[in-house]
């Protein structure tokens, strides 16, 4: 037994004894065996990551109060929500061992490990966002882990596009926090942040920026806790075509905000652009969204109406990530006009041309509306801090936030 495994498991002992419970008790609350908390308490075992977590999480602390910081020796199995740079599949079983030195976010999500790669948009906002791991080489123990599990394999219904997860080895910067983890396109998500970290115990965000049908298919695998998608006018089916039958079976739905959508323009084409027709008459240059994204599909819409062909706009085939990244181009002179949310044109100062109203809900798969971090999340979208934050930005509704929907 060496000096911090004593250390870890007299933590452990003084931590439970101080909340009444027995070792049996513990175990039960923490889904792992009663042998396992006996012998990290007499110091005879170190917990495996996920045992860690779980007991910190049984007894309402977190990792680095009950075992102390440092950095785990081994690194862990870990499904990516996206591609790595140099990626490789060869094999077929979802490895990356070409995709060492990427920075992610590493959360537990279920009873997996999901990493969300740091890079572009995802990233960076005004600075680098600190980062849960780094992508490393599969050693032979971890390669054993890294087989995609088959119901995380090419979901059906889902947009020709998605791809099945690839699993990679994550050797984690400190131990993995209780972590919410959000897809969706909504710039308002990341307010979420604030309010988890003063729960108790606090419980850590992360946003993966996309669109619906990108945030389903992570929310259908599994992946993500909450998937963040734009709804109908009465809040109960996606409004992208093709990817209603991709909503998790008995999900659940909370409101969370809602805006109008248009086109964002450059100030000083304020009295040329009226709408889309005159984008396409002008041979203004615009900025798209991704395939899957509501905004996308909203500038479809209103191309279709007024008869217009992909080639009669200019930049169609172009794709930015987000509605700030759609008004950040615009603002820059990337393009003369982008379909956005009214509150990211507000934020840039652009001109805006409303097209559509937009809901946006938060899709909860029914095997995470239990967990600790729905849980915090049901708590905070009710805060009035949180409800303060939306109406103070132009543009956003939140008279739904935290309401269910279903």
């Amino acid at each position: 037994m060496t000096e911090a495994q004593g250390a870890a498991g007299a933590n452990l002992r003084l931590a439970r004894q101080a909340r009444g419970f027995s070792q049996q008790q513990l175990a039960s609350m923490a889904g792992v065996s009663r042998q396992a908390v006996s012998a990290v308490e007499s110091g005879h075992s170190d917990p495996s990551l996920r045992v860690a977590l779980a007991l910190a999480q049984a007894i309402g602390v977190s990792v680095e109060d009950l075992f102390g910081p440092g950095e785990p020796a081994a690194p862990v199995p870990a499904i990516s929500v996206a591609p790595l740079p140099g990626h490789q599949d060869a094999d077929g079983a979802g490895h990356a061992h070409g995709s060492s030195g990427h920075r992610v976010m590493l959360a537990p999500v279920g009873d997996r490990f999901v990493a969300l790669p740091l890079r572009g948009d995802a990233g960076a906002g005004l600075g680098f966002l600190p980062a849960g791991g780094l992508a490393v080489p599969a050693g032979p123990a971890v390669a054993k882990g890294l087989a995609v599990p088959t119901r995380l394999a090419a979901p059906s219904g889902l947009p020709a596009a998605s791809a099945t997860p690839a699993v990679i080895a994550v050797r984690p910067i400190g131990p993995p926090r209780p972590t919410l983890v959000v897809a969706g396109c909504d710039p308002a998500l990341p307010l979420l942040a604030t309010p988890l970290s003063l729960v108790d115990p606090p419980v850590a965000f992360a946003w993966w920026p996309c669109g619906s049908a990108e945030a389903l298919r992570l929310a259908r695998a599994g992946l993500v806790h909450a998937a963040g998608i734009h709804a109908d006018a009465d809040g109960t089916a996606v409004r992208s075509a093709g990817v209603r039958a991709a909503a998790p079976d008995d999900a659940e739905v909370i409101g969370f905000t809602a805006w109008r959508e248009g086109l964002t323009v450059r100030p000083d084409l304020a009295a040329t652009v009226t709408g889309l027709d005159a984008v396409a008459r002008h041979r203004l240059r615009i900025v798209n969204r991704e395939p899957g994204a509501e905004a996308r599909r909203v500038l479809d819409a209103e191309r279709a109406r007024l008869g217009l062909a992909p080639e009669d706009l200019t930049g169609y085939q172009t794709s930015a990530a987000g509605h700030l990244q759609v008004a950040s181009a615009v603002s820059a002179g990337l393009a003369d006009a982008g379909v956005a949310s009214e509150p990211a044109a507000r934020a840039y100062g652009l001109h805006f041309v409303p097209l559509a109203d937009e809901t946006f809900r938060l899709v909860i798969p029914a095997e995470h509306t239990a967990a600790r971090e729905v849980q915090a999340l049901r708590k905070v979208l009710s805060s009035p801090w949180l409800l303060a934050q939306l109406a103070s930005l132009p543009g956003y509704d939140p008279a739904t936030c935290g309401q269910p929907l279903n």
